[in-house]
């Protein structure tokens, strides 16, 4: 019989390492705020629980939404192929003061060859959200949501990621029409990619009752966009939608900066789309190619504009492309890489660069700021 040993992290997480073999049992509790119905709670409150073992274990964040449809169903055991997250089984969900609690235990077999586990971070460049129509901001003077919403996702971005470094935030209007532009503002701000995004929907409706309050449910509606900060061209856009009672008197201003708004029934469910906006972004773009830039070259080394943040450490290898990028007949810059014989070495990391020596001394003179690297994978 397989020894099992328990062991208490938190007082809400426990492992469960199952010896010899290379699986991990966690046991974890989810919760979630009962907002359109029980059975709405439950899966948000499994998600949370998902999302939690994920955190702790370092399994692949990327593949949530592979296994999200899933746990729609009401359902006391699930299996998964194809996923680190291999099982997960439902042993206990309560209810209590407005809330649900579900404890589940979910089998982990980590890889060590997850995109995030031998990649660098990528630079996202993040808009201000604003809200589309004013007007809907009205109840509740809620008109700074989209500059709150924005801090949010930010930083959702910087913590709750396993892809993602952001390089900072702009004002500029995001404009996929004038993509060279764009590929500018991405370079200023050693951004791979720029996400963005507006406010679409804030509106109420009252909803009377005979004999209690009346209860006012709110929509909150945005658009994601996401584009490639080397080209201008759009890779994604998504519509997020949720809708969540508004606990406040028609008559009251509301600070959407503060804690009574977002720990609020609504203020939970914007933070919702704000984490499926992050888990969008990171299947999208976790096994895409990081692309370090060559920023400096001298002699025999060069500087490139990731560094500690972005995972390099000193060491790594990489290769060098000569990018030869180029603006067709219509304006539309086109991304190309030429794959050149030259591999550096990571000799010294900074914060947000890093400094690396050539292996092939005889080839640097073709070397120029602009050119891309490549992490080398080890064997």
């Amino acid at each position: 019989m397989i020894k099992k040993i328990l062991l208490t992290l938190s007082s809400t997480l426990l492992l469960l390492l199952a010896l010899p073999a290379s699986a991990a049992w966690y046991e974890v509790t989810g919760s979630a705020v009962v907002l359109q119905s029980e059975s709405q709670a439950r899966q948000n409150a499994l998600e949370d629980a998902v999302l939690q073992v994920i955190r702790y274990s370092g399994a692949d964040l990327s593949s949530f939404n592979r296994i999200k449809p899933y746990l729609k169903n009401s359902q006391d055991h699930y299996q998964f192929s194809g996923s680190e997250l291999r099982q997960i089984t439902v042993t206990q969900s309560k209810k209590r003061s407005g809330s649900l609690y579900l404890t589940a235990q979910i089998e982990v077999f980590p890889s060590a060859r997850t995109c995030h586990k031998v990649q660098y971070k990528k630079g996202l460049l993040l808009g201000e959200f604003d809200i589309r129509s004013p007007q809907h901001a009205s109840l509740g003077g809620i008109y700074q949501l989209g500059n709150n919403f924005t801090s949010v996702l930010k930083r959702q971005l910087e913590t709750r990621s396993q892809s993602f470094v952001v390089s900072g935030t702009t004002r500029v209007q995001i404009n996929p029409g004038y993509p060279s532009q764009m590929v500018m503002l991405a370079e200023d701000n050693d951004a791979q990619y720029i996400v963005s995004g507006q406010i679409t929907d804030l509106t109420s409706t009252l909803d009377q009752k005979l004999l209690r309050s009346d209860k006012i449910n709110r929509q909150f509606a945005a658009e994601l966009q996401l584009m490639d900060g080397k080209t201008g061209e759009i890779l994604m856009q998504n519509q997020y939608r949720e809708v969540a009672n508004w606990p406040f008197s028609r008559t009251s201003q509301v600070d959407t900066g503060s804690a009574r708004f977002w720990q609020s029934s609504y203020g939970q469910a914007v933070q919702r789309v704000s984490q499926n906006m992050m888990l969008d972004l990171e299947s999208s773009l976790a096994c895409r190619t990081n692309l370090p830039e060559v920023v400096r070259h001298y002699g025999n080394t060069v500087h490139i504009n990731q560094g500690r943040k972005h995972g390099v450490k000193q060491g790594d290898q990489l290769a060098l492309w000569h990018s030869a990028g180029f603006i067709d007949q219509n304006g539309i810059p086109r991304n190309r890489m030429v794959q050149t014989e030259i591999t550096l070495v990571v000799d010294r990391v900074y914060e947000k660069s890093a400094e690396l020596s050539i292996e092939q001394p005889e080839l640097a003179s073709s070397i120029q700021p602009g050119d891309l690297l490549t992490k080398q994978m080890e064997d």
